[in-house]
């Protein structure tokens, strides 16, 4: 059996990379009952998928002792921020999920959110898409963990901050 060389991707020099201005963002604003929950998600495309920073300030307190201040996140369909009269930021719909994969497998979920005193980054690389397929979308953080199982989405509880990704 004759084996083919393929040429190995370049290795991303990511510390460059996020000196530059990022192809693609969203600006997340709290909910009404979440006033000072604000963030950024930011999205650079590499040659091994998608290089995604999302930083977030004003997370509220777990509440309880033992118990970790963690929050889902997840791009969604929608292109709005807004209240459909169906719920808080209902505008933004559903998990992102082209492909129309059983959860946790849409191309919109994405690793939890850890706050540490109200504060909370992440930095994650994902080849479930691309930059360009997700501009206009939304960013959706939840307040409490994606579960990983629950279908269709996760469990993950309220809407508490969106923001719409452009260029």
């Amino acid at each position: 059996m004759e084996r083919r060389m393929t040429e190995p991707k370049k290795h991303p020099n990511f510390g460059a990379l996020l000196n530059r201005r990022p192809q693609a963002s969203a600006v997340l604003e709290g909910s009404g009952a979440y006033p000072n929950l604000v963030g950024r998600v930011r999205f650079w495309q590499t040659v091994y998928g998608a290089l995604v920073v999302a930083e977030m300030m004003g997370l509220p307190d777990a509440g309880e002792p033992c118990s970790a201040p963690i929050f889902g996140l997840h791009i969604h369909e929608g292109e709005q921020c807004d209240d459909t009269g169906k719920g808080t930021f209902s505008g933004a719909g559903g998990h992102y999920n082209p492909e129309g994969c059983p959860h946790p497998y849409h191309a919109g979920d994405l690793p939890p959110i850890f706050s540490s005193g109200g504060y909370a980054f992440s930095m994650f690389l994902t080849d479930r898409f691309t930059v360009n397929e997700v501009v206009g979308r939304t960013v959706i953080l939840h307040r409490s963990p994606d579960d990983f199982t629950t279908q269709p989405a996760g469990n993950a509880g309220a809407r508490i901050a969106c923001g719409r990704i452009l260029r």
